[in-house]
């Protein structure tokens, strides 16, 4: 008798222990969120105070402990803005009579004097801002050549047909030249008479050939090398959103050549990547002008695929609202840009494909069919972009989303040059994240730059420039975007919606899975939710009734916030995706975790609309964020209710 009182309380104590080891488990989930918030939030803190600061320092009184003066302030950049240096006339004139232009984009005079003034330095400015003049001026009024680094050809070919239509010479040394024109290019590198005044090379180039490093020190002894410039300088850091690794060997140029200045351009670069990239350049004290990110004739939009193929969508597009127009079509893979372009031409519009797998003169005749408008569209994948200066893109239209938010904004930013009105349009399809996600999975931080891309499409209720202002630690206020958004033109075209007991269920379908061994893509858990999985899960897994957008949608909020978690496998041939629970998962077993979510109205089936406004009218006491328009019978606006899904 004694023997089982003992036994009865060890099995209640080791429940209890249970019991206390779960509950446990769950405080720390909390901590550990609320950690992560606290971080968050302290950094955006400390950004916004910077920029308090920087906004009031002309007004700070003197006194015994003055702050420590940067090492650029606000003077400095004034003195460069001005045109009293001996350089100044020379630089107006040309601007001129070569570039035929009357005066300079912000930033633009500060970068060219202080590149003229021997100064190195880094710019960070907008796609479409005028990056390049700010090493293409100074290299006409210097004595020698300018090298200038460039990740891509087509970015090279790009401005050597501008340079040579404005009579500017300009030469380039890549893997397509020919020995008769490397010949004369490494000749004209030390001729005192500079024949060119530009050299554009790849970071492979410098990293492989011993000739073109041996030509550059002796043009360097003969005062001939005036600047380096690195386009793209971004490319230097595993950090950034486009690395790439001879980028990193550049470094020997600043060691080799200490006293020519360098000038690094990018539009994306946050200052940690600008860190990294001082370190690897060799660059001892640059000076960093940034212009402000927002572009205010581009507009944001983001659309739902119909189907995984958007084509229609996208053709449709082209001949209403951009007949007669130019514009670029991004894709993921170099079969998609033959496929898309097929498929354009077949709905009779002029596209032609490109990728890196053509062959040189291929891209170069698409290239330049597209500038000189024989053809509209140029339905392309990354290898075509970086640089291009067609001034009058009127849309860049994403097939498949970006692999982070710096690169979208680069690539969108090729629309709209000329600063006339232009639209920049992803196509957000469920699929296509995790066929993104597992090219990615070998990048340090790809995983979560995707994931902030996917945040950015499936946002309902930030400003589109809100959500790029993060990630360039800038300060936004939505009133400046003029509505140049969909979210801002459409505000209230959401609902915030309670999707406890749907997360349940879903997060249900993927532990019984694990528990049996199993692994399940995202589409085979959207399947199977939706009771089109096999016979023997559809007995054990509650189906829903939801939308297979909405299943989507919520799938991939789960997975943002932590409740879902990638799970890779790799094969010889190719790399998988599957769903694992997240370590937020645990959280859904206490029956006081909540979670909400924004949707889009128009994503919401009409029955979940309905089962929504029933749920809101029982429930007056919840909140809802976001408002719903008054319809065509005047229903009564549910404003300010928390709506349940079904």
């Amino acid at each position: 008798m004694r023997l089982k009182k003992v036994l009865l309380f060890s099995d209640d104590a080791q429940a209890e222990l249970d019991s206390v080891e779960a509950e446990l488990e769950m405080v720390e989930l909390q901590i550990s969120e609320l950690l992560e918030k606290q971080t968050k939030l302290n950094s955006r803190k400390n950004k916004l105070l910077q920029t308090l600061e920087g906004a009031c320092s002309s007004a700070q009184p003197s006194g015994s402990s003055k702050p420590r003066k940067p090492s650029f302030s606000k003077q400095d950049l004034q003195h460069y803005e001005e045109s009293d240096f001996s350089w100044s006339e020379e630089v107006q004139a040309k601007l001129c009579s070569v570039f035929q232009l009357s005066k300079f984009r912000p930033l633009q005079q500060a970068a060219i004097n202080l590149s003229m003034s021997g100064k190195d330095l880094f710019l960070v400015m907008p796609t479409g801002r005028g990056k390049s003049l700010c090493y293409q001026l100074p290299a006409l009024c210097s004595k020698g050549f300018t090298l200038v680094i460039a990740p891509l050809v087509s970015l090279m070919e790009d401005q050597l047909m501008y340079l040579k239509s404005v009579n500017v010479p300009a030469v380039t040394l890549n893997a397509s030249s020919t020995k008769e024109d490397s010949k004369q290019v490494l000749a004209g590198m030390i001729d005192k008479n500079s024949p060119f005044k530009l050299l554009y090379v790849t970071p492979e180039k410098i990293a492989k050939s011993k000739l073109l490093m041996s030509k550059l020190e002796k043009a360097y002894n003969m005062d001939l090398l005036a600047r380096i410039a690195v386009d793209e300088v971004h490319c230097c850091s595993q950090w950034g959103h486009d690395f790439r690794p001879d980028y990193k060997l550049l470094g020997i140029l600043k060691r080799q050549f200490p006293k020519v200045p360098l000038v690094g351009l990018t539009a994306t670069a946050t200052s940690n990547v600008l860190k990294d990239c001082q370190k690897i350049l060799c660059v001892q004290e640059p000076i960093t002008l940034t212009a402000p990110f927002n572009r205010p004739n581009l507009y944001y939009e983001v659309r739902f695929k119909d189907n995984e193929d958007c084509v229609e969508q996208i053709s449709q597009l082209i001949r209403e609202r951009y007949k007669n127009q130019s514009g670029i079509v991004y894709v993921f893979s170099q079969k998609d840009a033959e496929a898309v372009a097929t498929d354009l031409q077949k709905r009779n519009i002029l596209a032609q494909p490109y990728h890196a797998n053509m062959e040189p003169s291929d891209k170069s005749l698409v290239h330049q069919r597209w500038s000189s408008k024989k053809i509209q569209v140029v339905v392309a994948t990354v290898a075509f972009g970086m640089g291009i200066d067609k001034a009058d893109v009127r849309f860049v239209i994403h097939h498949t989303i970006s692999k982070s938010i710096e690169n979208y904004y680069q690539e969108s930013g090729r629309a709209g040059r000329d600063d006339g009105s232009a639209d920049c349009i992803v196509f957000f399809g469920f699929a296509d994240i995790f066929r993104v996600s597992t090219m990615v999975v070998m990048e340090n931080t790809g995983q979560q730059k995707l994931q902030n891309m996917v945040a950015y499409c499936q946002n309902v209720d930030r400003c589109r420039r809100a959500m790029m202002a993060i990630h360039f630690d800038e300060v936004w206020n939505d009133d400046e975007c003029n509505q140049m958004c969909d979210v801002c033109r459409h505000g209230n075209d959401y609902i915030t919606m309670d999707i406890t007991k749907h997360a349940r269920d879903v997060v249900t379908i993927v532990e019984m899975a694990s528990s049996m061994d199993e692994k399940l893509t995202p589409l085979k858990v959207c399947d199977a939710w939706l009771g089109k999985g096999p016979a023997k899960h559809r007995k054990t897994i509650k189906v829903t009734s939801l939308s297979r957008l909405e299943v989507e949608s919520i799938i991939i909020h789960l997975l943002l916030h932590g409740y879902f978690s990638e799970d890779f496998s790799f094969t010889p041939y190719t790399t998988h995706f599957y769903l694992k629970l997240g370590r937020k998962a645990a959280l859904l077993k206490k029956d006081n975790h909540s979670i909400t979510m924004k949707m889009r109205r128009r994503v919401m089936s009409h029955a979940t609309v309905k089962k929504v406004s029933e749920s809101a009218g029982e429930k007056s006491s919840a909140k809802l964020e976001g408002k719903r328009a008054a319809d065509s019978d005047n229903k009564k606006s549910v404003a300010k209710k928390v709506k349940t899904l079904p």
